[in-house]
């Protein structure tokens, strides 16, 4: 009697215990419904892209991806000019943790050399697994600078020992491809914003003034569009990129290629905000703006272009892979980015040859990244169009 009695306590205890956490949780609910009927535009907007799960795990990429590109001195286990002669077309190198003897070890690499092979006349990668490396994580290094200010020994792993590890296997001149991958990252990733920036700027000024004013200036603003879309892009990019000296720094370079595809690259957007510009323009409150004496300047800044932030905030997600891809093609040609400096596109140089590929197809690495990146802007641009429409919700 006692222990059915204890039993039947011990279960009243746990279901009022169970009915308290049901209780609270709705209540949490309930309050986080209520919080966001208070809350503001913006407040929604990332509520919304929070529950898109896609977008947000390509947000933690993306982040990663311009972390990698931002401190490339420390991810990249060698420099992107340092070479290994004795290493020309080497293969990515096998990382192992067991040896020839079936015994476990740290992830260790064996000794490799570079043979001619007598029928195929390409380079073959030869172990020798009698001298075997470990991979160190956080390796000590020659001294470097990261970002070119501050001062390091440690890169985020390297060999212990002078035979190389090639993740990607190494380029003509035994170079190592996943270094100098890296390395291109930071100016591949970083001209697509920007030259999203400033042709946003150009986009919103010329596209809001062609709107609100229109007649005359909405005639020369459209016509001057019109002109610029009808200019075959890839002839404009080989003469724009032609009138930059051959003399100028990387950094002059990339300047340059900003500025030419920020040139070409605001047209789409003047239109989009011309055209809600002129849907806007006779509403109420702007109308009331006007008759209060508002200013041109502040009446498009204060009261049009607010109505565009959902559309300007997909639009900038969209616009960064096509600037990534921009800077490519330009470098790709031999237009861009040369050396020394790296770029994905100038990287992407070595692969035109279409023997050199076949036979050495981890070349083509810089590719990868590319895509990565591009569908991971995709995939967050979508997250922020849902979010942002509200017929969606």
């Amino acid at each position: 009697m006692t222990e059915n009695a204890q039993t039947l306590g011990y279960t009243a205890r746990r279901g009022q215990r169970l009915l308290e956490q049901h209780t609270s949780r709705r209540h949490r609910r309930r309050d986080a419904n209520e919080k966001l009927y208070e809350a503001s535009q913006s407040r929604l907007v990332i509520n919304r892209f929070a529950r898109h799960r896609l977008a947000m795990v390509s947000l933690v990429l993306l982040a990663c991806v311009y972390l990698m590109a931002l401190f490339a001195e420390f991810v990249a286990p060698y420099d992107k000019l340092e070479r290994f002669a004795d290493q020309p077309y080497a293969g990515p190198t096998r990382i192992h943790v067991i040896d020839a003897e079936g015994n476990w070890h740290r992830p260790f690499v064996y000794k490799s050399s570079i043979r001619i092979d007598p029928t195929s006349f390409t380079y073959k990668s030869v172990q020798d697994t009698s001298q075997r490396y470990s991979i160190d994580l956080f390796a000590r290094t020659a001294p470097y600078k990261l970002a070119g200010v501050i001062p390091m020994h440690h890169r985020l792993f390297g060999v212990d020992g002078s035979q190389p590890v090639f993740l990607f296997g190494a380029d003509h001149l035994g170079r190592d491809s996943f270094s100098r991958a890296v390395y291109g990252s930071r100016i591949s990733l970083l001209v697509g914003f920007g030259g999203v920036l400033i042709s946003f700027v150009l986009g919103i000024v010329i596209g809001g003034i062609s709107g609100y004013f229109g007649g005359v200036v909405d005639t020369v603003c459209q016509r001057l569009i019109e002109l610029i879309i009808s200019i075959p892009l890839i002839p404009l990019w080989m003469a724009l990129s032609a009138a930059v000296p051959q003399s100028w720094s990387g950094i002059q370079t990339y300047f340059a290629i900003t500025l030419i595809l920020s040139l070409v690259g605001w047209t789409g957007l003047a239109r989009v905000v011309r055209g809600k510009v002129i849907a806007l323009r006779e509403e109420d409150y702007v109308t009331a703006a006007r008759v209060s004496a508002a200013g041109t300047a502040s009446i498009i800044g204060r009261h049009l272009i607010p109505g565009l932030t959902s559309y300007l905030i997909v639009h900038i997600t969209i616009a960064v892979p096509s600037m990534i891809l921009g800077e490519t093609t330009l470098s790709f040609l031999g237009l861009g980015i040369s050396a020394p400096d790296v770029s994905w596109g100038s990287l992407l140089q070595e692969s035109q040859d279409v023997t050199v590929v076949s036979n050495y197809p981890w070349l083509l690495m810089p590719a990868a990244f590319l895509v990565v990146a591009v569908i991971l802007f995709n995939f967050v641009g979508d997250g922020m169009r849902d979010a942002a429409d509200p017929y969606q919700h």
